[in-house]
Formats: structure tokens, sequence, C-alpha cells
């Protein structure tokens, strides 16, 4: 899991980082509203963690705007020190998915973002059942079928059909795709250039319309009818 910690207490960030990166987490963080924000836009991430009181913008504002301007639906926890039932109010009608008051637990944590990831992706059983349209992709099993055929993808063509399908119908920017592939280690060549088209030869080829559409100048997105490119 590819976590965004937006927070600006170090210690906080200090004992998540001490307490998630051993279970494999991946963390970015930013300590104020402005970086924060910007490191959403640029990067993909499976959960943000958020916290409310903000040097620039705040929790608050990060949430509206990933919801509004960016029209992001990642999952996102909201971290502070408030506790009342206004103050929850708030955080959720700005956008959030979760509330955890500090202090808190560091294993409860870990449950409630292992819990919304579970439920961004509709998970059934633990694994996620990722839909669109007739394209079904089980990403516990690792089974992927259109119409109901089975579909036989590469590692990275699985990796990149996620991506894909848990941003659909929005466009894909192609360093997002990069990312989920390679993570900060991107090859210099066009390497995604040969991923995207394996992924059309199995995806597309023997169906009556391509689902997968190359938006010039941005990047990639994933239709579900016969709509114009």
């Amino acid at each position: 899991m590819r976590i965004l910690i937006i927070e600006d207490n170090p210690d906080i960030v200090a004992n998540l980082y001490g307490f998630l990166e051993p279970k494999g987490y991946i963390l970015d963080s930013a300590a104020n509203g402005y970086a924060g924000l910007a490191l959403a836009a640029q990067n993909t991430y499976d959960v943000v963690v958020l916290d409310v009181m903000l040097p620039g913008l705040t929790g608050l504002d990060i949430c509206q705007k990933l919801r509004g301007e960016l029209k992001s639906n990642i999952p996102v926890l909201m971290l502070t020190a408030r506790d009342t039932l206004q103050d929850k109010v708030a955080g959720f009608d700005s956008g959030a998915d979760d509330y955890l008051v500090k202090p808190f637990s560091l294993v409860e944590l870990d449950i409630r973002l292992k819990a919304l990831l579970r439920r961004a992706n509709g998970a059934v059983g633990g694994a996620a059942i990722l839909r669109v349209g007739e394209l079904s992709f089980n990403t516990g099993t690792y089974e992927a079928a259109r119409a109901g055929i089975p579909l036989a993808l590469t590692k990275t063509g699985y990796t990149i059909l996620k991506r894909l399908m848990r941003e659909a119908p929005n466009v894909v920017p192609r360093h997002m795709i990069e990312q989920a592939v390679w993570g900060d280690d991107r090859p210099d060549s066009d390497a995604l250039r040969t991923h995207i088209h394996a992924l059309r030869q199995a995806l597309d080829k023997p169906f009556p319309f391509p689902m997968l559409r190359t938006v010039p100048g941005l990047g990639f997105k994933l239709v579900s009818t016969d709509e114009a490119a």
C-alpha cells in the first residue's frame, strides 16, 4: 500500500514511518497543505492520511480540492485532536472517508487503512473485485476477464490494468501509470508504450470495440461502451 501522510507534527510522522514501513508500506510525507496537495496531484497513492490543522491549506481544504478540482476518489483518513460531533461532520462533509482522533493507536490506524482500501476497491473476502463494464479483475487471484473470456496478461499488464480500472472512467496520466509500475525508478526508454501495446492486444483485439483509449498529451483511460475516442 502506498500512503501519503500530510502532517506537520514530526513526532507523529516519525512514529508512522517507524510502525508502517517495516510492514511493507511505501510512504511519502508533506509537512504543509500546499506540499501535500502537490504530491497528491503528481503521484498515485492508495490512501491519504491527512491532518486537519496544517500550515497553508487546512486538511478540510485539501480534502475538498481532492474531491472537487482533482476529481479524486482516493480514500482519506483524517487525523485531528478535535473530537466534537461538529468537527467530525465538517471532516466528512469535506469528503473524508474516516476520522481518527489524536492520540490514536498505531494498530487501529493500520486496521482502518486496510479497511479503507478494501472498501474503495469493493473488496470481497479480502480481495478487490474491480469492474468496468464487461471487464472484471480479481486483484486477489489476479484473474481478469472481458465478457466472461479470461485475459492472459503479464505482471506489468495486471498492474497497469488495475490502475486504469480503479480510476475509470477518468484519464490516468502517463507518469502515474509509470509510477504504479516502476515506482520512482522509472526507465529512461519508452517502456510504457510496449506494455500498453501488449495490454491492448489482450484486452481489445478479440472484441468488438476497444476499451483502452489513448488521450493525446494526457494519458490513458478505460471506457465501458463504444464511445468516440
